[in-house]
């Protein structure tokens, strides 16, 4: 209850026991066993909150929570715990809050989304349990893309980029470091559980906007954000890797502020263990570091647990604001967790601190806060305050009736396809095979030009081959043609020659030697000029 300008939780007998606002975002814990309180002490805080003009965002793991959507009901027993802790006197009455009703999901609540490349590397390989070396390939190729300009929105982005990495890990190893098939190949098998788990859905636009969770309604009261995490608490590295993200959003996104009279807001951290098991080296520091810097930006962070050993010693130092319900001790380890647990109080010399841990009943517990100077108080044991809102869970009707009517469901309902990485790629890959096609169709083209070349060739070699052959088939007629026309010449020639010798021979024998000289003669001139001509003629 907002009362006095503070957030009211309890009374240590008459008095009243509150965290000043202007110390709120110091941060806090809620702690205890199952079944001590802690949910109806985290809905007063919240409702205190809200009263003060102060935004609240929580996980709703059980769903009992959504029910501060509506006012509490009269009862024997309300009655009693209003007059006991005077509240009627402080203006208490049965209240509903401004709720907003949320889910990564897009199921029971305005759907909340963000992209890939707004989630990184970090906690993406902490949401796909990836080890070391898988998560700093990732986060080599988160810097390609960001050096490629490639916009990463949702799963098929993410897989398009792997699958790229896959295909050109040795390029990529010269200026990224060592990229193997290997590895990439197990980082595609996390996304892959990644999108079965809802991540499909989750990793899309429009992108939520950390700021539509700071607002206050008409009469100041600051809206309490309630995320759906009945589904999400399945899955505890979706859970924490999420809400991670929205600190790592409030961080990075609102400006420093110093000290306030109130926070901007308060964000509530339930199932608290999950957050800090299995935790990569990388993920603590990035936690330590938006724990220890993020009071500055006006938000305070209060986590809920089981017991305080759930939560790092660098991180419990910085909690101011102190709530711790009963605890058990049935074991040795138990019994050190519960002195433990004392030890972080500054005793009260009116009670032994873990003893009274031990003896807390339900809707009890030990509480100190920072004072005015930032100082813990000395420890008290309180009895909590009833919450003003209906105790238990709203029903789907009334949650759906609530959240429809939001102008943030009309702005978020409807995801966005955006043009991408995947879409990049794709047309990367298009263009690449239609180059190889091209490069591969000029092979073809040239081997076949090669080919018709060297046909060609062997066609021209046929033919002047054959050509030749012709050419010296024509020359030997030729020649044959000449040699018999030589030849019949030549016995024209020499048979002309014969007769026209015999006759010469004959006139000149006849005269020397008479009728015996005569035929001599014909004979031997005959024979000589048949003999000149065949010499010619040959």
């Amino acid at each position: 209850m907002f009362y006095e300008n503070k957030i009211w939780i309890g009374n240590a007998g008459d008095k009243k026991v509150s965290i000043l606002p202007w110390m709120a975002n110091r941060h806090g814990l809620i702690a205890g066993a199952t079944g001590t309180g802690k949910t109806t002490t985290l809905k007063v805080l919240t409702e205190s909150f809200s009263d003060a003009g102060v935004p609240v965002f929580l996980a709703d793991i059980k769903g009992d929570i959504s029910g501060i959507c509506k006012p509490g009901k009269e009862s024997d027993d309300m009655q009693e715990r209003i007059k006991r802790f005077g509240l009627d006197e402080a203006g208490f009455k049965f209240s509903e809050y401004p709720t907003l009703f949320w889910d990564i999901f897009c199921k029971d609540g305005i759907p909340l989304r963000t992209t890939v490349s707004e989630m990184g590397p970090i906690l993406l390989a902490k949401l796909m349990d990836l080890n070391d070396t898988q998560a700093d390939i990732l986060t080599c190729l988160f810097k390609m893309a960001d050096d490629e300009e490639l916009l990463l929105v949702d799963i098929k982005d993410l897989k398009a980029m792997l699958q790229y990495a896959s295909e050109n890990t040795a390029e990529i190893s010269k200026n990224y470091g060592n990229v193997t098939k290997a590895s990439v190949a197990s980082i595609i098998r996390g996304v892959v559980a990644l999108e079965a788990s809802g991540g499909d859905q989750f990793f899309t636009e429009p992108g939520f906007n950390i700021k539509d969770f700071i607002r206050c309604d008409n009469n100041g009261r600051g809206f309490v954000n309630i995320l759906d995490g009945r589904k999400l608490a399945s899955d505890p590295r979706m859970y924490t890797a999420f809400l991670l993200y929205l600190l790592s959003e409030l961080f990075e996104t609102l400006p420093e502020v110093g000290d306030l009279d109130k926070p901007k807001m308060i964000f509530f951290f339930d199932e608290a263990h999950l957050l800090f098991d299995d935790i990569s080296k990388a993920l603590r520091q990035k936690i330590e570091q938006i724990v220890k810097l993020i009071r500055s930006k006006g938000v305070g962070i209060y986590f809920c647990t089981q017991n305080p050993r759930d939560i790092p010693d660098e991180v419990l130092a910085q909690l101011g604001n102190k709530i711790q319900h009963a605890l058990h001790a049935y074991t040795p380890a138990e019994e050190r967790a519960v002195k433990t647990a004392a030890d972080s109080f500054r005793s009260n010399p009116e009670f032994d601190t873990k003893t009274a841990i031990m003896e807390l009943g339900v809707g009890e517990a030990l509480i100190s806060v920072l004072d005015d100077e930032g100082v813990p108080t000395i420890v008290e044991r309180c009895k909590v305050l009833p919450p003003a809102s209906y105790m238990g869970p709203a029903d789907d009707y009334e949650k759906e009736k609530i959240y429809t009517d939001s102008d943030f469901y009309k702005k978020y309902k409807d995801p966005i396809e955006t043009d991408s990485a995947y879409e990049f790629l794709e047309r990367l890959k298009s263009q690449q095979e239609e180059k190889k096609k091209e490069a591969e169709d000029a092979k073809e083209k040239e081997k076949a030009e090669a080919a018709a070349a060297k046909e060609k060739a062997k066609e021209e070699a046929a033919a002047a081959k054959e050509a030749e052959k012709e050419a010296k088939a024509a020359e030997r007629e030729e020649a044959a043609k000449k040699k018999k026309f030589k030849s019949a010449a030549g016995s024209v020639a020499s048979s002309a020659a014969g007769t026209i010798g015999r006759e010469l021979g004959k006139s000149i024998g006849g005269k020397v030697g008479g009728k015996y000289g005569k035929t001599l003669g014909g004979n031997v001139f005959a024979q000589l000029g048949r003999s000149i001509m065949g010499t010619l003629f040959k």
